[in-house]
């Protein structure tokens, strides 16, 4: 294979996964420094690409389960045909197939090679970088790359630690129940001495078709713990959760997107796993406790367990004060 100059990587699916791809894109822009880096991601997932050094442009399609009221399928359609059609007239030497789905927009773009074996082991981060095994680059990979946006905090900081906790997940069986998380909750701040626990859930209604939402679970728990300092964290766009989740010292969560947000921008996590493999989707390189109950069903954690879990991991960091 010749030295690529101009190389597209595909990965079109959720937030999670495409974090996971940072470091084989890293491990790309270190082995080809003068060459074109694109990646082809959709709306929901790619501004988690915002700033990173290792990529040129971004072209980000709209799913059209995703798309917004009053906008037809066949408008998102003739949008996505127009963006390949622009990736198509760039000649690319080079595409990679990071997600399910790929190969039909890498027949559209027709680059001179394409590479999409990505082995059956191993973590999503190691998965990703044995794409790269033909050009020979398939090295130890390094840690995710993530750029928080710039956030401006209001009034001054607590001197304990701010634990951030994510009370939404996509699957149901990853989903802790509102009555655990106010139990938890509790415990953090008056036996653990914790500063301030912010709050992230996915906003919007429980019946919402496109996007089921948490806002009746976050008013139940918010109205349990009225009186301590438990702070909700609005989070609308992806950018807004990621600038949020940078704020915290130390994450709490579900298997899922936010985990691996907090991942990216090196947070000791404490995290819940349901019916999803620990070795494939565990954090990455970072301080972190996982637990997942023999039923792989997130509910049967106790907030006992949960208080235990969270006490390894803040030893794991040695979280201070001040």
């Amino acid at each position: 294979m010749i030295t690529p100059q101009r190389i597209l990587v595909i990965r079109r699916d959720n937030i999670g996964d495409l974090i996971c791809t940072t470091p084989m894109l890293h491990r790309l822009r270190e082995a080809y420094p003068k060459a074109w880096i694109g990646v082809l991601a959709n709306r929901y997932n790619a501004a988690v690409l915002a700033g990173n050094p290792d990529i040129d442009k971004v072209f980000a399609y709209q799913k059209a389960k995703h798309r917004p009221p009053g906008l037809s399928r066949w408008a998102v359609w003739m949008e996505t045909a127009r963006m390949l059609w622009q990736l198509r007239r760039l000649h690319l030497d080079l595409v990679i197939i990071a997600s399910p789905g790929g190969a039909r927009f890498a027949r559209w773009l027709a680059p001179r090679y394409v590479l999409a074996d990505k082995g059956e082991q191993g973590h999503e981060v190691e998965r990703c970088l044995h794409l790269l095994a033909p050009l020979g680059l398939d090295t130890a990979p390094g840690n995710l790359v993530l750029h928080a946006p710039l956030v401006t905090a209001a009034g001054k900081p607590p001197r304990k630690p701010i634990v951030g906790f994510h009370l939404s997940a996509r699957k149901p069986q990853q989903r802790w129940p509102a009555d655990a998380c106010t139990e938890f909750i509790l415990r953090l701040i008056t036996e653990e001495k914790i500063g301030e626990v912010r709050l992230f859930w996915a906003p919007g209604a429980s019946d919402d078709p496109h996007h089921p939402g948490d806002d009746a679970k976050l008013k139940e728990v918010l109205a349990k713990l009225d009186g301590l300092p438990v702070v909700p964290y609005p989070s609308k766009q992806l950018e807004e959760l990621i600038a949020g989740i940078a704020t915290c010292d130390l994450f709490v969560c579900s298997d899922g997107g936010a985990m691996h947000i907090a991942a990216g921008l090196g947070k000791p996590i404490l995290c819940f796993f349901g019916n999803s493999g620990t070795e494939r989707w565990r954090p990455w390189g970072v301080a972190q406790t996982i637990l997942q109950p023999s039923s792989l069903n997130v509910a049967d954690i106790s907030p006992a367990d949960a208080i235990a879990g969270f006490r390894t991991v803040a030893r794991q960091f040695s979280v201070e004060e001040g």
